[in-house]
């Protein structure tokens, strides 16, 4: 019986290279992004029934809710929580409580990584290239916080009343590399409005659909809903 041929070195270097690549082409990653509060000082210009961020924690209780719901469905996922830190960082010093070191305490209690951001560039840039994203695809985007029709508002009346100084506007997304998502990758938006026009440059620009409300989300009495944030009265989801 004739021995088999054998292969070149060259072409066993190749090989060897090939089945490690596609051992870590399978490699997932699944973001949660929590904006931040408003501060009191500003909010309590309002009228009660307007104001926003009476608690401090809506966009924190609410982003750990859904880790909990990803970890029960999917136990080994990666999971990458970006946090806006400036506004908890002013809020701490307007309530006196050390958000940033209990936000920072979840990372260990929920097995996640952290990253603190603190602008619309920081965010596109850990999308595009926080990861190898030839390697770890991004299997899930969600974002919990403040929001309009046109964009992801990281603070509101946080530094300045009724204003955001840090935001991902609709026309920034062509800045994200679409190579950088799972193509089944699920997004979704729990701010107000987005489903109204950002979700439709959300797909164009990523390729991939993002759930969003037409009309507001609702924070309030979270805790009667396990945490979940809802939608009021005649808004509705679309993608």
């Amino acid at each position: 019986m004739n021995a088999s041929p054998r292969l070149p070195r060259w072409l066993l270097v190749l090989l060897a290279a090939f089945i490690v690549q596609s051992a870590h082409a399978q490699s997932f990653e699944y973001l949660i992004v929590s904006g931040g509060p408003a501060l009191r000082k500003w909010e309590n210009l309002r009228l009660a029934g307007e104001q926003h961020d009476r608690w401090w924690g809506n966009f924190i209780a609410t982003a750990m809710a859904r880790v909990k719901e990803i970890r029960k469905a999917q136990p080994t996922m990666p999971i990458t929580w970006l946090v806006y830190r400036d506004a908890y960082t002013r809020r701490t010093a307007e309530d006196g409580k050390p958000y940033n070191v209990w936000i920072q305490e979840k990372q260990a209690k929920y097995g996640i990584k952290i990253v603190n951001f603190s602008s619309g560039d920081e965010l596109i840039n850990y999308i595009n290239s926080g990861q190898s994203r030839s390697r770890v695809k991004i299997a899930g985007f969600e974002f919990f916080g403040h929001s309009n029709k046109y964009c992801f508002m990281f603070d509101y009346s946080s530094d300045i009343y009724a204003v955001s100084t840090a935001w991902l506007h609709q026309a920034d997304l062509k800045r994200i590399r679409s190579s950088a998502f799972a193509p089944n990758a699920y997004c979704q938006s729990w701010g107000c409005h987005t489903g109204e026009s950002m979700s439709k440059a959300w797909k164009k620009a990523t390729g991939v659909p993002m759930l969003g409300a037409i009309g507001k989300t609702d924070y309030s009495f979270m805790h009667l809903r396990n945490w979940a944030v809802a939608l009021a009265e005649g808004a509705r989801w679309t993608r």
